[in-house]
């Protein structure tokens, strides 16, 4: 009997707070760019696409973003099996059951191969090779987890400790799962040659995982399973209900299953990996001067060594550093020791306890219509320029507080103001009164450009109702 093609899952949520300032809440670092010109979640899916024995992904992130996640697919010509959209973070055991029931209710028991968004993984060829080696065990009804072969006594990933050998050194039992270490424990674990890195992907057959799940976790069991059954279809995209999944403990597939299981196996991975945890992290996979330094960006250096440059907006130069991390972006700059990278997470903290908006969004903020960049912002006005996409509109909406004036710089825009619409181009503009509903949609050959003058008491982007949208967001 011929064996059905390996599903992949992708773990597309998750914030990526060490990688602030460029990886924010809004726009994580799975959905950037940061080795190559492709994002991470477009490279770890044409990683495993074209592959005769591999089908279609399924997609799982949060709602927040997932006009990103599709229109990241659409830029590769990937079409998914689902976008299946958690109301809230869990952590991976729920976000994978997810999956598995929707493979199930597919009467699909095909392999899945779960994949977190954001790796790289740069020897492809032998991890397609892997991934045949963890079909052929997931089939046979084992949970495998892939452990990567450590090259440095890392404190930032868990561990796993090979049990015996049930194939030629390449699959193992597993004996013991390990915390991040110490740096002295980590150096004790690389010394041993008995640990792996937990990478935090693994393949398994969908009805497997639901069992396992069902046996040691029958809450988290129970209440994913009854979410997805209410799962209702929202535009592309499957919508998770928020009333019970809200109720699912938040617990990774590590704590919930992998520890527990009997059936659970590892498998060596020989590959060039990182999870990109940190800007240390991204520093030791990135390409490197005479010097050891990695440059991104409009960036000078002088007498600086060990280092990673990287500036997204302005010109940096940096004299006599030596083992540091300096990024630059529109709003925020970041210096540290790459010894304290794994502590960036407190810069987000800090943003988020005192409400700044640094830690939601960059200063140019996506819409699934295009995206707008705040220029000048003071007490009773906002500039801003908005770029709406070709074939795209904003919604039909009303301000309550604030009344605007539209000047197109560049394209072709059709405008609504109340009952009555207008064609724009560039050096035409018009006034948008408080309290008016108002819509631009762009029906020119390229994108529209359009500066924004925001006048009123109350400037803040929940200042608006929406009566009609594209994009299921009405209010």
């Amino acid at each position: 009997m011929k064996q059905m093609k390996i599903t992949p899952v992708i773990l597309a949520g998750g914030y990526g707070k060490r990688l602030w300032p460029l990886s924010r809440e809004y726009t994580p670092k799975q959905l950037i760019p940061l080795v190559t010109k492709k994002t991470m979640l477009q490279e770890t899916i044409l990683r495993i696409s074209n592959n005769p024995d591999i089908n279609s992904p399924i997609v799982i992130c949060g709602s927040e973003h997932r006009f990103f996640v599709a229109e990241q697919l659409r830029e590769i010509d990937v079409k998914p099996k689902a976008i299946i959209l958690e109301p809230v973070g869990r952590n991976t055991a729920p976000a994978i059951a997810l999956a598995a029931n929707f493979l199930k209710e597919s009467n699909n028991d095909s392999v899945m191969l779960v994949l977190p968004a954001d790796h790289i993984i740069k020897n492809k060829n032998h991890f397609l090779y892997l991934i045949k080696i963890a079909a052929k065990y997931a089939n046979k009804k084992n949970l495998i987890t892939f452990g990567i072969d450590p090259s440095i006594p890392d404190t930032g990933y868990g561990y796993i400790q090979k049990g015996k050998i049930i194939e030629s050194e390449l699959v193992y039992e597993i004996k013991e799962f390990k915390e991040k270490p110490d740096l002295k424990t980590a150096k004790k674990f690389l010394a041993a040659k008995s640990y792996l890195w937990n990478s935090g992907m693994f393949a398994f057959k969908p009805s497997i995982y639901l069992e396992e799940l069902k046996f040691f976790q029958p809450e988290l069991y129970q209440i994913a399973s009854r979410s997805f059954k209410q799962r209702y279809s929202d535009l592309d995209f499957l919508r998770i209900p928020e009333k019970n999944f809200l109720n699912c403990p938040s617990i990774s597939i590590d704590y919930a299953v992998m520890e527990k299981t009997k059936k659970g196996i590892i498998l060596k991975a020989d590959l060039i990996w990182s999870d990109v945890g940190s800007w240390d992290s991204l520093s030791n996979i990135s390409k490197k001067d005479s010097k050891n330094n990695t440059k991104v960006g409009d960036v000078f250096l002088y007498k600086t060594n060990n280092s990673y440059i990287r500036s997204t907006d302005k010109f940096v130069a940096t004299i006599g550093l030596n083992n540091l991390i300096v990024v630059n972006t529109k709003d925020g700059i970041l210096i540290c020791n790459k010894n304290n990278s794994q502590d960036v997470s407190k810069v987000t903290d800090y943003l988020r306890n005192n409400d700044r908006s640094e830690q939601l969004h960059h200063k140019i903020v996506f819409r699934p219509w295009g995206s707008y960049e705040s220029l000048i912002k003071e007490k009773n006005f906002q500039v801003k320029n908005l770029t709406i996409k070709k074939n795209s509109q904003t919604s039909l909406q009303v301000h309550k507080f604030r009344s605007e004036h539209w000047i197109v710089v560049k394209g072709k825009a059709l405008i609504t103001v109340n009952e009555k619409k207008e064609v724009l181009t560039k050096n035409q503009s018009i006034d948008i009164p408080i309290g008016s509903k108002h819509r631009i949609k762009n029906i020119g050959k390229t994108d529209l450009n359009i500066i924004e003058v925001q006048t009123g008491v109350y400037l803040e982007e929940d200042d608006i109702v929406r009566i009609e949208d594209s994009y299921g967001r009405a209010s």
